[in-house]
Order: structure tokens, then C-alpha cells, then sequence
């Protein structure tokens, strides 16, 4: 019997349904099993499919440290890049920025394919986890009650299968069916778009430097993002909804040395683009983060443009305190109701916090790039002044790292 098919001996209740096998779902499922609890994941995609899907890969030391905690970072820890520093390039100068020296802590780079695939193994394989792939249609039910439930199509038999629960989490991404479900009239989305588009590009090749780069540029921002010694992540600033078809290897690669053109820069590493794809640059926040029985967490209930980084740090977040809350409760702790009231107020502390600074940082990379000589000087100021005091650096490097003693 495989992991997806191991049902236990517990009918069809089980204390948690989650659905959706993102780092949230993922690491909640794991906090849960790790804490004697039976929970079910439901996720519509293949474990093939999650394994493979590119998406982010800078991780917090913070969030890390919760993983390791958690007994989840074992391979991350043995494998994953150690980043102290990045480096701005404008003006055709190089502008190395030593974050690690500021405030003593750094970035870990794991490509989340490997975080996932390290979640699901822990979970399914170690931990004794039920996952069930591939399923269609699925629908919570009941929230508002002490017993709600979810159902969903099962894709080997075609039936509609129902799962009772205590409590259902969404952890499904902004498309998911758990906050669709929402009725408008619970829940506020507070939305801002940006009004660019990212490139976003996958090189079938090393990085031109051993960290990240931030290009400001009058044509528009560049960014390189190291993802392994073999594939990196690059992007390009482009008109919101624009044709990644529009984009041919040779105008991508013309317009990255542009870019990140510097003095003393070592020429770009050339390779095979293996990604290319849009991204309207937007971010939201869905408030509250809890409906009766029900709770959102990553995606489904907040999305930061990828312009900080901080999406699947703020998914992580999410789930070490869902996670916790519903231990204590299953278990019986005093706290544990506190704990799940206080939920929603604890994330979107962090969560406005990340999203605020995104703004900010959103008119440092592209306000060169506006054609406006005010918003060009300002930003210009902006940039200059990380360099120029060590007040501002260190205040920029602790949001950069979500360092931050409390929020």
C-alpha cells in the first residue's frame, strides 16, 4: 500500500482535512503527525507535478531554524547556499550590500521543488502521513459548525468522497477552491497592483555572481536570483500582461547585459532558457485569516508580489503557528484556545509588515525606470543613502532578512 493509499483505521473523520501540498499544507501536515495527530492532505495536482514546479527559492534564517526545529530542514541544512550579501547595480557601478555584517544572520537558497519534495517524503514516507493526489472538486462544508466537513472527487473511482472533520485549513494558493468557497460578504480582500510585469526567466545556467543581483536601470529592473550551481533564476521588467513569446532568447539575454551592465562586472553566463512567463506584479491580504472552523494559510490567504522574496517565508510562518494552535488543542493545552483566536491578528502582523516593505522596495528597483526626473532622483537618493549610513543599511537589512525582534 502506498503513502496516498494509507487510510488508517479511522473512517471517514479525521481531526484535520488540509488542503493543498504547497510549504504550508506540507509543513503543517508534518507539525501535526509529529505531534500525534491523523490529518489528511488533499491536493488536486500529482506528486510529480509538485516536485518539478519551479517557484521560489530564498528562505530565511528564521524560518529555517523553525524547520530544523521541527525536525524538516535535514536536507535543506546539508544542501542549500549560505547567502551573506547582495549587490545593486546603478549608475553603471557595483554597490555590494554585506546584510550578514549588518545583523549577523543570512539567506538560505533551496529551490522549493526540493522543500517540497522533502516535505512530502517526511511526511508520507517517515512520518506516516495520508496524502491523496490528483483529486477534483473539492468543497468545504459546514464551517460555521462544530463538525464541518470537505468533500472531492476521488480520481481513481470517480466517486465523491466526504471527509468530516474538526477543523478544514486552506492552504490551496490564491486559485484554490477553500477560499473560493468563502462567502465575499466574511472576508475582506485589501489588493494592490503595481502596474508592471516581471519576465520571469529560468537559465539553463551557472550564476554570473555568487549572489543575488538588483539591477535599477532607466529601461527597467533586472534581477539575477541563484537557484543551484547549474540553473538561475533571472527577471525582467516588462509591461504588465506582456507576451513572454514577444521575448526571444536573444533580446532576453541583450537586455540582461544592459541592465546589469557595471564596471568591473563579470561578463553574464550564457545558457539555454528553460522558463519564460509573465508576472503581473500584485499583492493582497485576506482578512481574517479564520472562518468558524475553518483557517487560510500561504497563498490562500495573502500573495506578496515576488519583488521582497517573502511568500513562501510568510506560507512557513503561517503554518508553524496553525500548526501549533491545533496541537495544543487537540492535546488539550490551556493556551490552546488563545492560541487559535489569536491566529489570524499573529500572521498578518508579519504579513503587513513583508507587504509594506515590498512597496518600498517596489520604488527602489523601478522608479529609474518611470521616465519621471522626480521619482528618478528620489529613487536615486534612496539607493545612495544604503550606502552612505549605517543606520539606513541596517534598517534595510533587517526587513531584507525579516530579522525583526517581534511584529
Amino acid at each position: 500500500m502506498t503513502p496516498s493509499e494509507n487510510r488508517g483505521n479511522h473512517g471517514n473523520h479525521v481531526p484535520v482535512v488540509i488542503v493543498g501540498a504547497g510549504p504550508a499544507g506540507l509543513t503543517l501536515g508534518n507539525i501535526l503527525r509529529a505531534g500525534g495527530i491523523h490529518c489528511v492532505i488533499l491536493e488536486c495536482e500529482t506528486r510529480a507535478f509538485i516536485e518539478q514546479r519551479p517557484r521560489a527559492g530564498v528562505i530565511e534564517e528564521w524560518a529555517v531554524r523553525g524547520l530544523d526545529r521541527r525536525g524538516l530542514a535535514k536536507h535543506l541544512l546539508a544542501r542549500a547556499e549560505r547567502h551573506t550579501a547582495c549587490e545593486f547595480r546603478f549608475e553603471g557601478e557595483r554597490h555590494p550590500f554585506p546584510y550578514g555584517e549588518l545583523t549577523g544572520s543570512h539567506h538560505f537558497v533551496y529551490p522549493q521543488p526540493l522543500l517540497v519534495t522533502d516535505l512530502v517524503r517526511e511526511y508520507a514516507e517517515v512520518r506516516g502521513g495520508d496524502i491523496r493526489f490528483a483529486v477534483r472538486d473539492v468543497q468545504p462544508h459546514d464551517i460555521d459548525t462544530d463538525h464541518p466537513s470537505v468533500s472531492y472527487t476521488c480520481p481513481g473511482t470517480g466517486r465523491r468522497e466526504i471527509l468530516r472533520c474538526d477543523f478544514v485549513a486552506g492552504c490551496d494558493g490564491a486559485r484554490g477552491a477553500i477560499r473560493a468557497a468563502l462567502p465575499a460578504d466574511r472576508i475582506r480582500v485589501a489588493r494592490h497592483d503595481y502596474g508592471i510585469g516581471w519576465l520571469a526567466l529560468l537559465a539553463q545556467a551557472p550564476p554570473s555572481a555568487d549572489r543575488v543581483l538588483f539591477g535599477m536601470h532607466p529601461d527597467g529592473f533586472a534581477g539575477q536570483m541563484p537557484r543551484s550551481p547549474d540553473v538561475t533564476r533571472y527577471y525582467l521588467q516588462c509591461p504588465p500582461g506582456d507576451d513572454p513569446d514577444g521575448w526571444s532568447d536573444e533580446r532576453v539575454w541583450d537586455q540582461l547585459r544592459r541592465r546589469l551592465a557595471a564596471d568591473g562586472a563579470a561578463p553574464l553566463v550564457q545558457g539555454p532558457l528553460i522558463e519564460k512567463r509573465v508576472l503581473d506584479m500584485h499583492d493582497y491580504v485576506v482578512e481574517p485569516m479564520r472562518h468558524g472552523r475553518l483557517f487560510l494559510a500561504g497563498d490562500a490567504a495573502h500573495l506578496v508580489a515576488p519583488i521582497a522574496a517573502k511568500g513562501m517565508n510568510l506560507a512557513l510562518h503561517d503554518a508553524f503557528l496553525l500548526g501549533d494552535a491545533l496541537t495544543a488543542h487537540v492535546h488539550g493545552a490551556p493556551d490552546a484556545e488563545g492560541l487559535l483566536r489569536g491566529y489570524s491578528q499573529a500572521c498578518l502582523r508579519r504579513v503587513w509588515d513583508y507587504q509594506e516593505f515590498s512597496q518600498w522596495l517596489s520604488e527602489l528597483y523601478h522608479g529609474t525606470a518611470t521616465g519621471d526626473p522626480f521619482r528618478t532622483g528620489t529613487t536615486l537618493a534612496r539607493l545612495r543613502r544604503l550606502f552612505t549610513s549605517r543606520h539606513a543599511a541596517a534598517a534595510f537589512a533587517e526587513q531584507y532578512l525579516g530579522a525583526a525582534d517581534r511584529y
